[in-house]
C-alpha cells in the first residue's frame, strides 16, 4: 500500500507566490491531479497539460471550509477550495451543479458547502441521468436562472466558449493504489511487453504515475493520445487508432485498461480489434483478460446499413436533446444529404433513444440518431428497423466508403481468416481529426469542411 499523506498535501501542492499589491498572499495551487498528471507527463517527454489556478490564502486556509471537504472520501478530488474561489470570482450566485449517477450521492454535500463559502445564494442539482460530458446541461441551468455550471466527472468535451453561460469541469480524480498496480502488471506480463496504458478520465493520474514506476521494466510502455482528450483517456465513443505494422511505431503487444466497467474499454476494442486487451479494475484489485464480439458487432451495423440502402425510403433525423449530446451541425448535414437525394424525411427531438420510443413511430424505414454513437451499436437488433449512426448513415447513402469495402471486399461478418482480419470501426465521434461524420467542437473550419478521406478514423497516438 502507498504511505497516506496529509490532507492538504494531498489535494493542494506548491509554493506560495510573493505578496500581491493587496498584501494578501496567494500560492499557485494546482489540483493535485492536474499537477501529477503534468509532472509525470512532461517527465516522460510528452504534452505538458499544466493548468495552474491562483487560490489565495483565504480559501486554501480556511478552517471551516477545510473541515467540510473532510465529509468528501479523502481519495476523490473534487477540487472544491478551486470551485470555491472560482464561484467568487465570476460573483455566481446562482449556481447549477452535475454528476454522473456514480457521484450523485455527493451532490449535496458539496452544494452545502458552495452555498456557504462560494457565496452561492442557490445551488441547483441537475438530476437528469448525465452519460458523459457530452451531457454538459447548460441549457437546463440557463432555463433554471443559473449564472455558472459546475460539470463533475468528465472532460471538457464541450468548450466553455460554446457554453451558453460560464461552466468548469472538475474531472474527481481519483487516488488508487499505485503499487498494486504496478505489481500486477508485473506479475502477468513479462518485462518488456509493449503495452499499451489507458483508461477513464478519473484515473488519469494513476495511468501516468503507473507509467513511471514501470518504465524500467516496460521501456516501451505507450500512453495513447487522441485529440481533444487527454493522454490515456478514452470515451464510450472516441478512442485511439493504436500503430499497427508501422516499423518506426512498433504495435503493442497487449492494452491495459485502467477502470471499474467495460463502457470506455469496449470503445478502444472496437477500434483496435487484434489488441489483445485486459482490464484493471482497481476497486476489485483484479486483473481481467477481456473480449469483444468484434465480428458479430459488424455483422449486425453492416446488416442495418444494407437494409437502410435497399428498403423504404422514409427516414427519420433523431437530434438527441440530453444536454449537448446532438449536435445540430450533424442534423443539418444529414438533412442536407437526405434532400439531395429527394429522400422523404422527417427531424425529431427526443431526450433518450430507446427500441421502444422509436418502435412507438409509424410511417418511418430508416432512423438515423444523433445522439451517442453507442446506442446503435450496443443496442443492435434490439430496434425494430435500422436505427444508424451519422458514420453509418453517410455510408448507406454513399457518402463515405464502408468499413468492410475498405478491406478489399473481405467483410468483417464473414467467417473466413482470424481476428487479425477485421477492419477497425472507426470511434472518432469526438475526435479534432475525425471523419466529417463526426461531432467535434474542437475542429476548425478548414478541417470541419474537408472531405472524408479513405480512412475513416483517427491517427495513431504516440506517447503521453
Amino acid at each position: 500500500m502507498t504511505e497516506p499523506v496529509e490532507d492538504g498535501a494531498r489535494r493542494f501542492s506548491g509554493a506560495a507566490a510573493s505578496s500581491s499589491s493587496d498584501g494578501n498572499h496567494r500560492a499557485i495551487v494546482p489540483s493535485s491531479s492536474t499537477a501529477l498528471s503534468a509532472a509525470a507527463s512532461a517527465a516522460a517527454g510528452g504534452v505538458k497539460r499544466f493548468v495552474r489556478q491562483q487560490v489565495p490564502d483565504s480559501v486554501l486556509h480556511n478552517d471551516g471550509l477545510n473541515e467540510a471537504i473532510r465529509a468528501l472520501p479523502a481519495n476523490y478530488n473534487f477540487e472544491i477550495h478551486k470551485t470555491v474561489w472560482r464561484l467568487q470570482q465570476a460573483g455566481a450566485k446562482q449556481v447549477a451543479v452535475q454528476f454522473p449517477e456514480g457521484l450523485l450521492m455527493y451532490a449535496c454535500v458539496i452544494s452545502d458547502i458552495l452555498e456557504r463559502f462560494a457565496g452561492a445564494t442557490h445551488v441547483f442539482i441537475l438530476g437528469d441521468v448525465t452519460f458523459g460530458a457530452c451531457c454538459v446541461d447548460d441549457f437546463s441551468a440557463v432555463a433554471l436562472g443559473a449564472d455558472f455550471l459546475v460539470h463533475y466527472g468528465h472532460s471538457c468535451l464541450v468548450p466553455v466558449d460554446v457554453t451558453t453561460l460560464p461552466c468548469l469541469y472538475v474531472f474527481v480524480d481519483i487516488a488508487i493504489d499505485i503499487d498494486h498496480l504496478v505489481a500486477t502488471v508485473a506479475l502477468n506480463f513479462p518485462a518488456g511487453t509493449r503495452l499499451a496504458l489507458a483508461g477513464t478520465i478519473q484515473f488519469s493520474t494513476a495511468i501516468q504515475l503507473g507509467r513511471q514506476r514501470l518504465a524500467g521494466d516496460y521501456p516501451s510502455l505507450d500512453i495513447p493520445k487522441v485529440k481533444p482528450l487527454s493522454p490515456g483517456e478514452v470515451l464510450g465513443c472516441t478512442a485511439p487508432v493504436l500503430p499497427k505494422g508501422n516499423p518506426d511505431a512498433p504495435s503493442p503487444d497487449a492494452l491495459l485498461f485502467v477502470a471499474d466497467g467495460r463502457f470506455h474499454l469496449e470503445a478502444i476494442m472496437i477500434a483496435n480489434p487484434e489488441l489483445p486487451a485486459f482490464r484493471y479494475d482497481p476497486y476489485a484489485r483484479a486483473l481481467t483478460r477481456e473480449r469483444y464480439d468484434q465480428r458479430g458487432m459488424r455483422s449486425v451495423r453492416r446488416r442495418m446499413i444494407e437494409r437502410a440502402r435497399n428498403g423504404g425510403p422514409r427516414w427519420a433525423v433523431v437530434l438527441g436533446t440530453l444536454g449537448r449530446q446532438g449536435n445540430p451541425h450533424i442534423v443539418t448535414m444529414l438533412q442536407g444529404h437526405l434532400s439531395a437525394r429527394g429522400l422523404p424525411f422527417v427531424t425529431l427531438l427526443m431526450s433518450e433513444i430507446s427500441p421502444s420510443r422509436l418502435a412507438a413511430i409509424e410511417d418511418v424505414d430508416v432512423f438515423v440518431q444523433v445522439a451517442c454513437p453507442r446506442l446503435s451499436i450496443d443496442w443492435g437488433e434490439g430496434f425494430a428497423r435500422p436505427t444508424l449512426t451519422p458514420y453509418e448513415a453517410l455510408i448507406a447513402l454513399g457518402e463515405v466508403p464502408a468499413w468492410w469495402e475498405e478491406a478489399g471486399g473481405r467483410g468483417a461478418d464473414t467467417n473466413d481468416g482470424d481476428a487479425g482480419s477485421i477492419e477497425p470501426y472507426p470511434m472518432d465521434y469526438y475526435s479534432k481529426d475525425g471523419g466529417v461524420w463526426n461531432s467535434s467542437w474542437h475542429k476548425n473550419a478548414a478541417k470541419a469542411a474537408r472531405p472524408a478521406g479513405p480512412r475513416p478514423g483517427m491517427r495513431a497516438a504516440g506517447g503521453a
